[in-house]
């Protein structure tokens, strides 16, 4: 098609998409292409703008490594993580609740056995962790995989690091027969996520802090039961309420109890949701 104006455009970019053998990727690429053009026009898009988007969209490709991922970075603080996890983790009444996988899991964390110091060497107050896998049904989960991250007293994860040689404050265990497991660790502590790329350049721009309240991150993994990706966040945490990746749910805020020995212990149970078994 020839001679395309501003007003036909969007039908004849469509249009392209038409003889798309994927039924969902056709949809997923129609509605795209539907939004963005309704999107510049609405904003009356410039084509500095434009520009300038593109060359942030490049520096937050360039900024990924495999150790940091600005785009999941830049996902989060849009809220758009948030979003897709909500729409897509519906749970029953009980289940805890999903949260955003953030931009520092990694493969390959250490395993450990229960009691075992998951912080490594990292900076930070001493922390006992303790609590239970159960089902829906209030059943213990014997045997699920638990993993576990979180930063250190400086806001950093182990993978910020340049040379280290080994994982600090992340690691997997198994739960017991009886669902439970226990770990030592550091206290988790609020932390700004980084602001050394365009997604910090981003956040000034806009006059938004870049914190994250307090929180450890957990992935849950059992067989006949949903992945469960969450945080537990630490109750009076002034950023509970101003999450800068929009994560926080009342569900996963918990006390931090101070010990007598000054160190502290957290207790939380986690309730997985019964996989879904596709009819036949």
């Amino acid at each position: 098609m020839r001679n395309l104006n501003q007003d036909t455009i969007t039908q004849a970019v469509i249009a392209r998409f038409a003889q798309t053998p994927d039924p969902r990727l056709k949809e997923i690429m129609t509605s795209l292409v539907q939004h963005l053009h309704a999107f510049a026009r609405e904003v009356k898009l410039t084509e500095a703008e434009w520009m300038a988007g593109i060359q942030f969209l490049t520096a937050t490709g360039q900024k990924c490594d495999d150790k940091r991922q600005e785009f999941i970075l830049l996902s989060d603080t849009l809220g758009l993580s948030m979003l897709t996890v909500a729409m897509n983790n519906d749970k029953p009444a009980g289940c805890t609740e999903a949260t955003v996988f953030g931009p520092f899991h990694v493969e390959g964390a250490p395993h450990y056995e229960h009691g075992d110091d998951v912080a490594n060497g990292a900076s930070g107050e001493p922390c006992l962790v303790r609590g239970r896998v159960l089902g829906a049904d209030g059943k213990p989960v014997a045997n699920a995989e638990v993993e576990v991250w979180q930063a250190d007293a400086d806001g950093n994860y182990d993978v910020q690091y340049e040379g280290l040689e080994h994982h600090r404050a992340r690691g997997i265990l198994h739960s017991g027969a009886d669902g439970r497991f226990h770990f030592k660790t550091i206290v988790a502590e609020a932390y700004p996520i980084p602001v050394d790329g365009p997604v910090g350049d981003m956040l000034r721009a806009t006059n938004r802090h870049p914190w994250r309240p307090a929180h450890l991150h957990f992935m849950i993994k059992a067989p006949g039961y949903e992945t469960l990706i969450t945080h537990v966040f630490r109750d009076g945490d002034p950023y509970l309420d101003s999450d800068a990746v929009f994560g926080v749910r009342q569900s996963l805020v918990a006390d931090w109890v101070k010990q007598a020995d000054g160190s502290y212990m957290l207790d939380f149970d986690f309730v997985l949701n019964p996989a879904h078994v596709a009819a036949k």
